[in-house]
């Protein structure tokens, strides 16, 4: 993809999708300073505040950044781009699309899911510890402010989600100056700080992270679990290329976010080098008294477009979930009338902020929180090492040695972060794994339950050849249009056959519509649509879309005449088919996975809002079908 195309009107410079990528795609990242140096030394494997465990720890942090952020995702992972769009499930329709059906093919979806449902507990789990600590800078500016946090943390929060809904166009203009502000006072507030002990600089050499481990292997693994929240928020880097292309991105990493996160990193540590007690809140104490308050008001607006940025994606990856199967049909709204990508899901939304409210509540600090975060994180960059090893060695089809090199030093490195966060699941990291596991749930009976329905249908199918003949000239037709919604582009719609049933009628054109999704994000308009003449007033039209597109069947339909003839609004009725769906004991899924189907099923949107069919044109027609 272009830099400037995809999401972006043709005249949008570089200069400003990379002022937007500040704003929009670092907000994780660049809040990390607020907590992942104190988590380190304070959390649950506390580390004693000397030189030789400050060196090891912001030479970890340091190396982890470059490694992982630098190499892995800018020069590496956002090379894998799907039409210009990034992200794990871009990512896996974009393998699957490349090997087609293969042995590889069902775990390498199965690793797109669970990345997916992790994705979800980080979710949920990033607003609360980021907005939460930023709030609690205020205990120290006054210690009597405590009992303030969690209220003030609390209605933060429930006033973000609440402004969902009118979209982010108008402060989305103001992300990128404000976190370029935050950022450069990150590169202030170090400075400042590094020249008061500028030997701390020589921790960036990695022989003081290998000393670290050399002395207390156990305690720097462990540590590892601390380290890595220096770079939560590294997905977005891939998941947002869509909307900023990969240069901006990488120019507001290389040249904006790592320095000045760098330089804040190595400020706390001579902070906390020269003062030991600083260590219960280095961020903070850094500042002088009289911008204590302020920093805290910052780091608040830092931390609330954090979180924005998470919500956007957690709307972003439920629409590519539906369009790709993985989900029933939600409600989802655009809110803004050019950028097609700017969408509110309220299932989603209200969901993310009762589950937000609950964990506040449940956990009460960041430092709680902080044993919690992480382990979902970890477990997508593994994930995601995993199908970087299928995109070099199937897709780009490197060199094996060096397919095998990376593939293995990503693997090594993802790995140990990971199993080090393993050992918090006790302490609150149980949690990301349990909305994973729900969501996980939720994705694979989905999916599972769409084919299982799709196969019974099948098998009452009829070929359409088979029927033209049986019907034929027998039927009386009225004037009119007639589209019948398909799940199957083959055989005749039960819809059909219960119209004809109950009806005994058939209008001059009876139009087969099946709505397709692709593994790519976008399908051009000229693209859309498959035209195949039945004969005798009958067409089966296939609708292809995009995970990243707007459905809308009337509108693909007002610009199609190949299927006999331009389709006239008030000529033009829907027929939709409702299953009832009877769970059975029949081989499928397990009988509790069919009942949740069949509930899913049950609250998914309608059919006639998701496709935007005009209200006064449907017409519903019900069966019961056991699975």
């Amino acid at each position: 993809m272009s830099e400037t195309s995809g999401h972006h009107a043709p005249n949008e410079s570089l200069a400003a999708l990379s002022i937007g990528a500040i704003g929009v795609v670092f907000g994780d990242i660049g809040t990390s300073p607020l907590y992942a140096l104190k988590e380190s030394f304070i959390g649950h494997h506390p580390l004693v505040v000397d030189r030789l465990h400050i060196f090891g720890v912001i030479s970890l942090m340091f190396w982890t950044m470059m490694l992982i952020v630098t190499v892995k995702y800018v020069f590496i992972i956002l090379r894998a781009d799907n039409n210009g769009e990034g992200g794990s499930l871009a990512l896996l329709a974009l393998i699957g699309r490349k090997l087609g059906k293969s042995r590889w093919t069902p775990l390498i979806a199965m690793l797109g899911v669970v990345a997916t449902a992790l994705f979800y507990g980080d979710a949920i789990i990033t607003p609360a510890v980021s907005v939460l600590s930023a709030v609690e800078g205020l205990t120290v500016v006054n210690e009597e402010f405590a009992e303030f946090v969690l209220p003030i943390a609390v209605v933060i929060l429930i006033g973000l989600f609440s402004i969902q809904s009118h979209g982010t166009a108008t402060m989305g203009k103001l992300f990128g100056p404000i976190m370029i502000v935050y950022f450069l006072v990150l590169a202030g507030l170090g400075l400042h700080s590094i020249v008061q002990a500028p030997e701390v600089i020589s921790a960036l050499s990695p022989h003081h992270a290998l000393e670290f481990f050399l002395i207390n292997p156990k305690l720097a693994f462990l540590a590892l679990g601390s380290v890595v929240l220096a770079v939560t928020g590294a997905e977005a880097l891939y998941a947002d290329m869509g909307h900023f292309g990969r240069k901006a991105i990488s120019i507001s990493w290389l040249y904006v976010a790592f320095p000045c996160l760098l330089l804040n990193y190595l400020g706390q540590a001579s902070l906390v080098l020269r003062h030991p007690d600083a260590i219960q809140n280095p961020f903070f104490f850094m500042a002088p008294d009289w911008a204590r308050l302020p920093l805290v008001a910052l780091a608040t607006l830092a931390t609330i477009i954090a979180s924005q940025a998470v919500i956007s994606g957690a709307f972003s990856v439920s629409q590519q979930a539906v369009q790709l199967g993985f989900l029933p049909r939600l409600k989802i709204l655009h809110t803004s009338a050019k950028a097609a990508g700017q969408i509110y899901v309220p299932l989603v939304n209200w969901g993310l902020l009762i589950m937000v409210v609950l964990l506040v509540f449940g956990f009460r600090s960041s430092g709680n929180l902080a044993a919690a975060y992480g382990i979902a994180v970890t477990g997508t960059m593994l994930i995601t090492a995993c199908m970087l090893g299928v995109l070099t060695f199937a897709v780009w089809k490197w060199h094996p040695l060096v397919a095998g090199s990376v593939t293995a030093g990503f693997l090594f490195i993802d790995a140990l972060y990971f199993f080090s966060n393993v050992t918090k699941i006790p302490d609150g990291g149980w949690f990301p794994l349990l909305v994973a596991a729900v969501v996980f749930t939720l994705l694979t009976t989905w999916a599972t339950g769409r084919q299982l329905m799709r196969e019974r249908l099948q098998e009452d199918s009829i070929p359409f050849a088979t029927f033209i003949r049986s019907v034929g000239e027998r039927v009386r037709r009225v004037s009119g249009t007639s589209v019948f919604l398909a799940s199957n582009v083959e055989g005749v719609p039960p819809g059909l056959l219960h119209n004809l049933k109950h009806n005994h009628i058939l209008h001059d054109r009876v139009v087969i519509l099946t709505v397709s999704g692709q593994g790519v994000p976008h399908v051009a308009p000229e693209n859309r649509a498959l035209v195949e003449d039945l004969g005798q007033g009958f067409y089966r039209v296939t609708l292809r879309y995009g995970f990243m597109d707007e459905i809308d069947i009337p509108a693909a339909l007002a610009v199609e005449d190949r299927a006999g003839g331009p389709f006239k609004a008030m000529d033009t009725s829907y027929f939709l088919s409702r299953q009832t769906l009877i769970p059975s004991s029949r081989p499928g899924m397990a009988l509790w996975r069919e009942k949740l189907f069949a509930l899913m099923v049950r609250n998914a949107e309608s059919a006639m809002e998701f496709f935007k069919l005009p209200t006064n044109r449907v017409i519903e027609l019900g069966s019961q079908l056991e699975i």
